[in-house]
């Protein structure tokens, strides 16, 4: 069954997204080659985050059997100035909300500095470099949500061809592929006046699938 009609704006968000998949992919090739040091590129440090899921894990044990009595205050610290924040994951949020708490003491801002120290020593241990820190942090987040982005756009394709195939395909070819109705309806089979009832419902689809409506 096919949604109402979506609006002109969200019609065009899904029209917007299709459009900059190439572009996206191409600035993901870029982006993975580029070397913070040590022969380790912002595509493995990118994978290195996944360091994450294993400290979420650790969090359903005691403390005490992972972290020391220094540690233990160091991170109760951080949760207590976070408590306004989801824990950020990757180490820029990190690092961004924690250089942006307000010690209200000097021991609190001492614990902070030491916390912002560590984070920028594992990336600094990882690169090899530490002058142009900000710099691998912003490229990782840029490589972070450009291949985010990719994956929606991926997945929502991959869902929309087990029902509606002929939707996915119209729009990978047209909006992805960049090819003319003329070239879709020969590649597919169809007339240009199945073309243009198919397009519009296809990115109804697309816009359902994605929670744009």
């Amino acid at each position: 069954m096919i949604n109402a009609a979506i609006t002109p704006r969200v019609e065009q968000l899904v029209i917007t997204q299709l459009s900059s998949y190439q572009d996206i992919v191409n600035r993901l090739r870029v982006l993975q080659t580029y070397s913070v040091g040590n022969g380790i590129t912002v595509s493995r440090l990118s994978e290195d985050d996944h360091l994450q899921d294993l400290h979420r894990k650790l969090r359903g044990m005691p403390r005490y059997m992972y972290l020391t009595m220094k540690e233990q205050k160091l991170e109760q610290t951080v949760n207590t100035y976070l408590l306004n924040h989801s824990h950020p994951t990757g180490i820029r949020a990190q690092l961004k909300v924690i250089q942006e708490c307000r010690p209200v003491n000097k021991e609190d801002e001492k614990s902070l500095q030491e916390v912002i120290q560590k984070i920028s020593r594992v990336v600094e241990a990882r690169a090899g470099r530490r002058d142009d820190l900000a710099e691998v942090l912003e490229r990782v987040a840029k490589f972070q949500d450009l291949q985010a982005e990719k994956d929606q756009i991926d997945k929502v394709l991959e869902v929309m061809k087990e029902q509606y195939a002929h939707f996915a395909d119209l729009l990978r070819l047209h909006y992805i592929e960049k090819k003319s109705w003329k070239e879709i309806t020969m590649i597919m089979g169809i007339s240009k006046s199945v073309f243009y009832r198919w397009r519009p419902r296809a990115l109804e689809k697309y816009a359902h699938l994605a929670g744009w409506e």
